[in-house]
Formats: structure tokens, sequence, C-alpha cells
């Protein structure tokens, strides 16, 4: 049995899509006629019986809101809007994006197993349960921040990960970022596109990302599968990802190929992944199954796909306890992640922590945030006409532009390479007998410095 055949294993996934098709166009109409919208879907992922009507009028916004942002929003139907459309501060999450690229480190334990096991199908279990894992974290319905062009984000005290990201270009966004401990290291050059469909939004991993095992110098390929949220504006939000995640040993040639099952009637399907890991002829080795927002496990199968004799499901993780009733869905992973406790000693003043509007709204100051939000916007945009006027192009500090050019499922990606300058930089400052606050530096991650905001 080929990767190929691994989707059609279970008969009924292709009557949920159908279910998936047919229940939109339903609750389409039914909207559609009781409230003269156009174009809107609005979907009840508990796949209730109640009508579209009262599905739409629940969510985290006001009629009157829910009225003006969709009139606004309509001219961006069908566009990317990852970074076009100036958005209200009540919908941010107090993160940035560079911060939710640092969740993919919760459950980096995953990595070091990888590099420790000697067989080479457990690797692929225990890579590519990593790759999974986020996604409980990648759930929540709130929008990070994008973030400012130079702006970054460092890790450490987790795991013995030093973990560095920066915002490399504005239009299009992208973000590169590297981590490392000493069983490997971690490479990723992000450009998200995405795509508006009314009432939901596509999101497209346009990406690379690179992992080194460093004991037998293994390197690792994910390709995750996209990702859509619902009811943005009518009904409860809500985030799902659907299709193939693809993790392949470019040095063997064996791969992981797991596929999450789209949201179908009444939930059914929702959050389940199923697949396998193949050596490099294309043969299962180990079947892996579970749900991505509590656990999976694995067991070894013949060529035919099915269980081996004498073997039994081992669970390889779990989802970590998170917070009950927490306002932005955070894990304590996010809450580590989004305060000092995680800096490193004379954290870098273009951090993420030290954005005001980020901080704003973590203490519960919507107004400020807002405007604290539009003061950064305006300086970037400032940055932008100075760099124009004087003939420069912005160049990152700790990530350079490569050559290369690489095929996504969803367009081609400029990669970015981790040019090993700030380990220089993370030497000397820990080694400086200068202390700062950090909490009380200021943010700056500007080019020009005499650039009014």
């Amino acid at each position: 049995m080929s990767p190929n055949d691994s989707k059609n294993r279970a008969g009924f996934l292709n009557s949920l899509a159908s279910s998936i098709t047919n229940f939109g166009s339903v609750m389409t109409k039914s909207v559609n006629g009781l409230m003269g919208y156009e174009g809107i879907e609005v979907i009840n992922p508990d796949g209730s019986t109640e009508d579209a009507e009262e599905e739409a009028g629940r969510g985290r916004w006001k009629q009157e809101e829910r009225d003006g942002y969709w009139k606004m929003m309509q001219k961006y139907i069908g566009s990317d809007i990852t970074s076009m459309v100036t958005l209200p501060v009540i919908i941010f999450e107090p993160m940035t994006t560079l911060q939710k690229m640092a969740e993919l480190m919760e459950y980096s334990h995953l990595l070091d197993m990888a590099d420790k096991t000697q067989d080479p199908y457990m690797r692929m279990v225990y890579a590519s349960t990593w790759a999974i894992s986020v996604y409980y974290a990648y759930q929540r319905t709130w929008k990070p921040f994008n973030p400012i062009l130079g702006e970054t984000y460092e890790m450490t005290n987790h795991n013995g990960i030093n973990f560095i990201a920066e915002q490399v270009s504005h239009h299009p966004p992208m973000s590169a970022a590297h981590a490392e401990n000493e069983h490997f290291s971690y490479d990723c050059t992000s450009k998200l596109k995405s795509k508006l469909l009314g009432n939901s939004i596509d999101f497209y991993p346009v990406g690379r990302t690179r992992v080194t095992l460093k004991r037998d110098g293994v390197v690792l390929d994910r390709v995750p599968p996209p990702t859509k949220a619902h009811n943005l504006i009518f009904g409860r939000t809500w985030v799902d990802s659907s299709g193939e995640m693809i993790m392949t040993n470019l040095t063997t040639g064996d791969k992981a190929v797991l596929y999450f099952q789209p949201c179908g009637w009444f939930g059914s399907g929702r959050y389940e992944v199923d697949g396998y890991v193949y050596n490099s002829a294309e043969e299962p080795k180990i079947l892996v199954t579970g749900k991505w927002n509590e656990s999976l496990s694995y067991q070894a199968c013949d060529t035919e796909g099915e269980p081996l004799t004498g073997t039994e499901l081992k669970e390889v993780w779990k989802v970590a306890e998170a917070p009950e009733k927490d306002k932005y869905q955070y894990t304590h992973f996010a809450h580590k992640i989004n305060s000092f406790d995680t800096a490193p000693s004379k954290l870098l003043s273009s951090d993420s922590r030290l954005r005001p509007d980020r901080y704003a709204l973590d203490t519960g100051d919507m107004t400020k945030a807002g405007y604290e939000k539009s003061s950064l916007e305006e300086r970037q945009r400032a940055e932008k006409r100075t760099r124009e006027e004087k003939g420069q192009r912005f160049v990152p500090k700790w990530f350079d532009e490569t050559e290369d050019v690489t095929p996504t499922p969803w367009g081609d990606l400029e990669v970015y390479q981790f040019n090993g300058k700030y380990l220089v930089h993370r030497a000397a400052a820990d080694n400086s007998e200068i202390n700062t606050d950090m909490e009380s530096t200021k943010f700056n991650p500007w080019q020009f410095q005499d650039t009014s905001p």
C-alpha cells in the first residue's frame, strides 16, 4: 500500500467531504433567505439541527458590529488579506505570529527522542507527532498581531532550546526562525497566505520547515495542511485543518503521511488524524492514529497497513492539561512564552514582548492597545517612506535571504537562512556585566531612529 492509498483506507472520508459541502449549502441558503445577506456560510461545528439564523446570531460580535464588519469585508472576498486590512484590536490576542512560531517548541522533547532512537521508523513517529502536537494551540480563534518589520522574538529556558525569530519582510509578510538544542536544529521560513471567503478564511502555510537531528545528521522536511477559520463575523468562530501533513526524511527517503480528517455532520471526524510511516520503498511500517486535540498512538503494521499480530497500540503523545476558562484559550506554555520567564538576559529591544499594543491588550486596556497598534503601524509606514527616499532596502539582522526558491503546494517561497550572528550576540550579551530592566525597555525594531511616530 502506497502513501497515495492511505487516504482511501477509510471509505467514509469521501462521504464526509460531501456532507460538509451539502451542509454548507443548506446553511448558506437558510441564512440568505432569513437574514437577507449574500455570500454568508455559517457552520455549527457541533453539527446540531439548529437553524443557521440562530447560529449566525452567536459569537463575539453585536448585531450592529456584524453589519459594519460585513460591509467592510465584502470588498475583500477572494483576496489575500494577511496584511492588507486594518482590523480592530478586539479580535486580537496579546501575542504576535513570531511567538506563535515558538509554540511549536512546546513538545520539542519528541525531537529529542527522534534523535536518540536507533529505529528509523520510530524516528518518523516522534518527528511527525511533534509536528502535529502544536495544532491544539493553533485552534485558538483570536488573531495574533502582525510583526513589525525587524521585530524579533527570543526564547530560552525551555528544554535547553535557544529560539530566535525575526520578521524579514513586510510585503509580503514573511518570518524566519531558528531553534537549537543538543539534539536538533530547527529552521523555518514562513510566508502565510490567506483567502477571504466571506464568513470564513482559508490559510495556506507557504513555508519551509527543516529539522536536522544531530546524532546522525538526518534532515527532515515538513509540509502541513491548510487551515480554515469558520464564522468570522456571523456565528461562533472555530478553526479546523484538513488534508495531508507530510514529514519526509530527506536523508533516507522514509516519510510519514498523516491525514487530518475534516469536520462533518455532528462534529464527526473533527480532530481525527490517521496515517502511516513508510519506508523509502513506500511500504507502510507503522500506523499512527488519534486526535490532534487529545493524543496520538502508534502500532507496527504489515505491508497492507493492518496491525501486526502480537502488537498493540501505544500512546506516543498526550496534550498537556490547559488552564480552565482562559480568556484567550491559552495553554500554560503560551502563557510561558508570552512572559519574561522564557526571555534571555539582556533581551533584544525589538522583542515582541515589549510591544506596547501587545502589553496593553494583555493587561486589559483595549483603548490603549488600539492606540498603540495604530501608532506602530504609522511608524512602520514612515520607515518605509524613509527607506524609499534614501534608496535603501531593509536587511534582516539574524537571517540572510538566499537564492533558493522552494516550490510549495500554494506557491513559491523565497528562503531565508540563519546567519549565526545571533549566537555571537547572545554569547556577548550573556557575558556582559551590564544589567537592564527588561520590562521597562522600550520596543525598538526601527531602522531609522529619527523617524517620528
